[in-house]
């Protein structure tokens, strides 16, 4: 992947490894721009993300390894912001850096991608479920306060799927991303993930593409050694849908390049 803005550090609570380590993961396999989009902190699910009194340890860091690797490699700056009615925060949304990912991991303010809580999805119809969550994309779009879209279907993964047509459940969501003028990413993390596939499947990225959504890549690395693995299938996958260019951000400023 020539462009990956997907990749988190040890800050978060739930990653590994020295933001250098990513790096030079990144230059060794030729990516030209590499993004860091650390966990947003907000006032609930603390846990597993960054706090407020970090963000600029976090934000020198990233523009330290900026500065150091110039010469091989332009690293970019951005947060993963959760979207979550009453808790997201000005001091991210506003914060001085190169694009925002909005990402849904919460229905209801249940974890869904959460092992902890996978458990619930017993007593839920799943069709609803995979409905809310689209509905939540399509809102979240809808704000217009981010860039791309992360994990388009991450509902999918601990592989509970909907008996409805998943391309009618994500219709709405995909004409707002549109509207937005947003992008997606092709997130390689699902490989890693018991639906064993990319986010969005190729049925749901070749839907994307009939409406000329941008494209954008990730390896949403939590160690090191995770940056770039699936570049391979990543790009194949974006072939196949019908793209041959995609998208990094400058100061929330979108520039295409050729893959």
């Amino acid at each position: 992947m020539i462009i990956d803005l997907h990749n988190h550090t040890k800050l978060c609570n739930h990653a590994e490894g020295e933001i250098f380590e990513y790096v030079e993961k990144a230059i060794e396999c030729g990516t030209k721009y590499f993004g860091f989009s650390e966990h947003a902190p907000m006032n609930f699910d603390k846990k597993y993300r960054i706090d407020f009194e970090q963000m600029k340890n976090y934000e020198d860091a990233v523009l330290i390894a900026k500065e150091r690797y110039k010469n091989k490699i332009e690293i970019l700056l951005g947060y993963e912001v959760d979207y979550l009615k009453n808790h997201m925060d000005n001091r991210v949304l506003n914060a001085d850096v190169d694009y925002l990912i909005g990402s849904v991991h919460f229905i209801n303010e249940w974890g869904f991608d959460n092992p902890e809580f996978i458990g619930r999805y017993e007593n839920e119809n799943i069709d609803v479920i995979w409905q809310k969550y689209f509905s939540a994309i399509e809102e979240m779009a809808k704000t217009e306060l981010f860039d791309i879209v992360g994990h388009l279907d991450l509902i999918k993964i601990f592989k509970f799927m909907p008996k409805s047509d998943i391309n009618q459940i994500a219709k709405n969501a995909l004409v707002a991303i549109k509207k937005a003028d947003m992008s997606i990413e092709i997130n390689v993390a699902g490989f890693r993930k018991p639906i064993g596939e990319a986010y969005p499947s190729l049925s749901l990225l070749k839907e994307a593409k009939k409406l000329d959504i941008p494209i954008t890549f990730a390896s949403d690395a939590h160690k090191p050694e995770q940056v770039g693995i699936f570049n391979d299938e990543a790009v194949k996958m974006a072939k196949d849908a019908g793209y041959n260019e995609c998208v990094f951000y400058r100061k929330r400023k979108r520039e295409f390049i050729k893959f």
